[in-house]
């Protein structure tokens, strides 16, 4: 192979080179390689593929579906003449074609997967929002009166409100690792459910603001264990072309959660010194049907795989697929990559290979931890999904999703007015995040990112230059509170659903947990500090400096995306491998001195060139 290209073959015992007869190749995850994205069958012979099958088959005790499993692996080697295949019926043709006519024609078992999960996303976005208004009564409650003012009291506030932040950051987000290895993901979305019920009705018959410190520290446990595994069970359930779409779904049923807290604030304001214990407690509406619904649903079929249960597997990709062929042929797909995953990462829970450590299936979980940062392809992995989850926070959105009730009162409107205001920033944030669902798999992860983050910081720095809008004048608040619209309708399809579907997606499946553990913890622990300190950087520096400071951090993480983060659009979860083959220096090279000049040279010159990719997919550009 030229150069440091290579790519993963399947081989069924042993490391080949690519030099060999049988052209086989691997990726060594501690090397710094270019990546050449093929299919890991295309070099296999048919003899040879279904020889493999074969001893797949009789090897799971899955021989009875052998005729099927033929089918698939043929299919899989090369999905372009699927047509051709011996045995393939008009049905299994029909249902082959749809995966690129009718993307979204899919069976009821994948979209009861997916409204399960959003049900568990709206979860979320009203547990978040339950305190919105919430602060505008309670720490008078609990004899808290200086939270305008740069004192203990503000602090207070601040410290409740982020306190399910920091349990989940600290807790919640890594005990999802063991309740997935022995639960699987379906037990541990019930367990996380169990806390975010529990909790919130807990909340509203406190007594004191410790007592209310306490029921939201139990509840960042279940927001941290289940934000840490939806968005997984998601894509590991669904097909590759519409992954992003449907593992988006959390990022826009978490908006509609914001949402319809934001209502229930709404509704109840007028109910007395009760209002606010109404609002906190009233969270627990959609954690009921999350509690029933999950266990109608199919376990992941990887994480089946992982188990080595492959005909538990098999059944569970037959709900989510149309026909038998379909299931038969991801399961083999899968397995052929998983495979090689532990071929090359050897039968220990640290294997060396070549002078280098490498990760296996029973790696342990602080291993896989360090693994993380010491594996070249992990790390990479690491690196992006750390950079679009704080990216989440420094764009600022959580300031006004935990705040907005406050800061529009702080911007001269009543207490009414302030509820309707914050209603309205909800509805934007959920409405605005439908065009994701198609432009996630379609314009891309990537560049939803960095076309949404310049118009967020402008907006923000609108907003804040706003404040200075003498109060009586009647343009004070309508202004404020249009440019906070432009800034959410903007987040919505880009910064919104990306952090979540990208994370879920980027981590190899033997790191995958850990992976997105880390990734959410790193969210939710900066959600965390920016609620703690968003009122006293509000008392000291007014509204108009924390949007300044917020609408520079915008600028910031467009820089971090453009330079790290790897597009991950319409790739199996396996041939991501190859994405995260190339290293992060080659991919900052590559946008700094191909990206940055073709964008010159064709938006501004208005020159009609073409961008020499950096990837190169199935043996052609």
């Amino acid at each position: 192979m030229d150069g440091d290209k290579q790519s993963f073959g399947l081989t069924s015992r042993i490391y080949r080179s690519r030099s060999t007869e049988d052209g086989l190749a691997h990726v060594d995850l501690n090397r710094n390689v270019d990546a050449i994205i093929e299919n890991p069958l295309g070099h296999l012979t048919p003899e040879q593929l279904l020889r493999d099958v074969r001893d797949f088959a009789r090897s799971k005790n899955l021989e009875s579906h052998l005729d099927l499993l033929k089918k698939g692996a043929q299919i899989a080697k090369d999905p372009r003449f699927y047509e051709a295949v011996p045995g393939i019926t008009e049905d299994e043709k029909k249902a082959l074609r749809d995966e690129d006519n009718h993307r979204f024609r899919q069976p009821m078992a994948l979209y009861i997967t997916i409204i399960t999960c959003s049900v568990g996303a709206a979860v979320q976005g009203w547990d978040q929002t339950g305190s919105n208004a919430a602060n505008l009564n309670w720490p008078a409650d609990f004899g808290l009166k200086d939270t305008d003012k740069n004192s203990n009291d503000t602090w207070i506030l601040g410290l409740v409100n982020a306190a399910p932040y920091f349990a989940s950051a600290f807790v919640g987000c890594w005990l999802s690792h063991p309740l997935n290895h022995r639960f699987g993901r379906r037990g541990t979305i019930f367990f996380s459910a169990i806390f975010c019920l529990l909790s919130v009705i807990g909340s509203a018959f406190t007594q004191s603001w410790r007592q209310l410190f306490a029921c939201r520290l139990l509840l960042g446990i279940g927001m941290g264990t289940k934000a840490s595994t939806i968005p997984v069970f998601a894509a590991e359930n669904s097909p590759a072309s519409i992954r992003g779409g449907l593992v988006m779904g959390w990022q826009l049923w978490v908006a509609f959660g914001i949402f319809l807290g934001l209502c229930a604030n709404l509704a109840m304001y007028q109910v007395g010194r009760i209002a606010w214990r109404l609002q906190l407690g009233s969270a627990f509406l959609p954690a009921v049907p999350l509690i029933i619904g999950i266990y109608m649903c199919p376990e992941s079929p990887r994480w089946y795989i992982k188990k080595h249960r492959y005909q538990d597997a098999f059944n569970s990709l037959r709900r989510l697929r149309n026909v038998p062929l379909q299931a038969a042929r991801d399961l083999y797909y899968i397995h052929a990559q998983v495979r090689l995953e532990e071929i090359m990462l050897g039968d220990g829970d640290i294997q060396k290979l070549d002078g280098k450590q490498h990760f296996t299936s029973r790696g342990r979980y602080f291993a896989r931890f360090i693994q993380l940062f010491t594996i070249a392809r992990v790390r990479r992995a690491t690196l992006a999904a750390f950079v679009v989850m704080i990216a989440q926070q420094m764009c600022g959105i959580n300031i006004i999703a935990f705040y907005s009730t406050t800061v529009f009162k702080q911007a001269g409107g009543s207490e009414r007015t302030a509820l309707f205001a914050s209603w309205g920033f909800g509805l934007i944030n959920f409405v605005f995040a439908w065009p994701a669902v198609k432009s996630i798999d379609t314009f891309g992860r990537r560049s939803l990112l960095l076309f949404t983050f310049p118009h967020m910081a402008w907006t923000l720095l609108a907003a804040g230059a706003c404040f200075y809008i003498p109060e009586h004048n009647r343009a004070h608040l309508p202004i404020i509170a249009l440019f906070i619209y432009l800034f959410a309708a903007f987040y919505s399809p880009g910064e919104g659903p990306v952090p979540f579907t990208y994370s879920a997606e980027a981590f190899p499946l033997f790191h995958r947990e850990v992976g997105m553990s880390l990734s959410v913890a790193t969210n939710l622990f900066w959600a965390g500090v920016l609620t703690v300190s968003f009122p006293s950087m509000t008392a000291k520096f007014g509204p108009t400096g924390a949007f300044g400071f917020f609408a520079g951090l915008n600028v910031m993480a467009f820089i971090m995306i453009f330079l790290v983060v790897p597009e991950t659009k319409q790739r199996t979860l396996e041939e991501l491998d190859y994405i995260f083959a190339v290293p992060t220096h080659r991919h900052m090279q590559y946008q700094v001195t191909e990206v940055l000049p073709y964008m010159f040279k064709r938006y501004i010159l208005r020159k009609r060139i073409e961008l020499r990719p950096l990837y190169k997919f199935q043996g052609s550009y």
